[in-house]
């Protein structure tokens, strides 16, 4: 379950940076809105799963599913720019990702 609570806080950090981008330096009412509760989601599906997952663990899967989730959002809803260094980036960060997850004992 703390896994799952993880992964799920990693999608919304992915969903609290993209309504940022919208919300326009918080001059957009919703957006802002939006923001301001992905965050407070995100942050206490991380505070559950702090529970039982090591801080080190935790923290860099949270942020590399935050950063691999809003790389490929940028890039196919910002048309910015993709690259055969970037993508060989991503593929480091989500080998790991996965490396943590595979050697975590919980």
């Amino acid at each position: 379950m703390k896994w799952f609570e993880l992964i799920i806080a990693g999608i919304f950090e992915v969903g609290w940076a993209l309504s940022l981008k919208y919300s326009q330096g918080f001059t957009k009412p919703l957006p802002s809105i939006i923001t301001i509760a992905g965050m407070t989601a995100s942050f206490y599906l991380l505070s559950l799963a702090l529970k039982s997952i090591p801080l080190g663990t935790a923290y860099a899967i949270w942020t590399g599913i935050g950063t691999l989730g809003t790389v490929i959002l940028g890039i196919t809803l910002f048309k910015e720019p993709i690259d055969a260094i970037r993508i060989i980036c991503i593929m480091l960060i989500l080998i790991g990702i996965i490396g943590l997850k595979m050697i975590s004992p919980h």
